[in-house]
């Protein structure tokens, strides 16, 4: 390995942040012709024609765009190295960015996120609430919370934050109107509400007295990405739900409520945090992880 192997790439990645060599000589405290010079000398030294000048701007080749890529994850590589050294995992800052459920974040992640930033100043939070389902690594995000029996297999790291029971339930509006199912099986002729980020939503499973599975595809009337909402409905008298617990916590005392089929062993949900295993693990995503493995359990109980 020669001494000069990595020399021009901070340079590099500057010029495309900020959009040309007068601007990146400005950050860099360099004059614009010694940044030209080093990027002419990094495209020899390599053989490949990074960018394409002309007098008004500059615009990265496609090879550019790969080598730019690579050369930033670097950067980044390079300075969370550095901040184990210096112990500025300490200190986090920075933009952290973290997906939620609505539902969720309303009633559970807030006072979370509250004591997190009083305790963090010099972070700074992008929260996108939204039932969709996200990829965390694509659209950017340093995490994002997942509530599921189990989560389909990926690159993402997943921690197991906290875990409930499931509950199948309906109203007495419904039951007077339809009739109260027995078993399982019954659900194949009632109206379901069902969740639609689960992998296969009208696909419910229950353990019996016995240890067996039973497995029922339930007749779907409604299908909803939104837990509340879902609760809403079956108080409304429009269908049966399954839904975790910690979404049931102020229903429990609602005269129209009731639980079916107690006899069975219903899934258990967990709620994780998920983010990207490609990065080494920041100083902002460890500080919040920790804070929701300590609070989480405590908001869901």
């Amino acid at each position: 390995m020669t001494n000069n192997r990595f020399e021009g790439i901070e340079i590099f990645v500057q010029v495309i942040k900020s959009n040309g060599f007068n601007a990146a000589a400005e950050q860099l405290g360099h004059s614009s012709s010694h940044v030209s010079k080093v990027i002419t000398k990094l495209e020899t030294r390599i053989g490949t024609r990074l960018l394409n000048r002309t007098t008004r701007s500059i615009a990265l080749t496609p090879e550019g765009e790969v080598f730019y890529q690579h050369c930033l994850q670097l950067m980044i590589d390079a300075e969370q190295a550095v901040d184990l050294i210096t112990h500025n995992q300490l200190n986090p800052k920075g933009m952290l960015k973290i997906s939620c459920p609505i539902g969720f974040s309303e009633h559970y992640l807030r006072p979370v996120v509250t004591k997190y930033l009083e305790r963090y100043p010099n972070v700074s939070l992008d929260w996108d609430l939204s039932d969709k389902k996200i990829d965390v690594i694509a659209d950017g995000f340093d995490l994002a919370i997942r509530a599921a029996p189990q989560l389909d297999e990926s690159s993402l790291i997943c921690k197991r934050i906290y875990s409930t029971r499931s509950y199948v339930i309906v109203s007495k509006k419904y039951i007077e109107k339809f009739g109260r199912p027995h078993h399982p099986f019954e659900l194949a002729k009632h109206h379901c509400i069902c969740y639609a980020n689960l992998k296969n939503p009208t696909r419910w499973a229950f353990v019996d007295q016995q240890g067996d599975e039973v497995v029922v595809d339930v007749k779907q009337k409604i299908r909803c990405n939104h837990g509340q909402s879902q609760l809403a409905m079956v108080l409304a008298g429009q269908g049966i739900t399954r839904l975790p617990g910690f979404y049931l916590t102020e229903a429990w005392d609602h005269p129209e409520l009731e639980i079916l089929f107690e006899e069975f062993v219903e899934p258990e949900i967990h709620v994780y945090a998920v983010y990207p295993s490609r990065k080494h693990l920041s100083a902002k995503v460890r500080t919040f992880i920790d804070l929701l493995s300590d609070e989480l359990p405590n908001q869901l109980s």
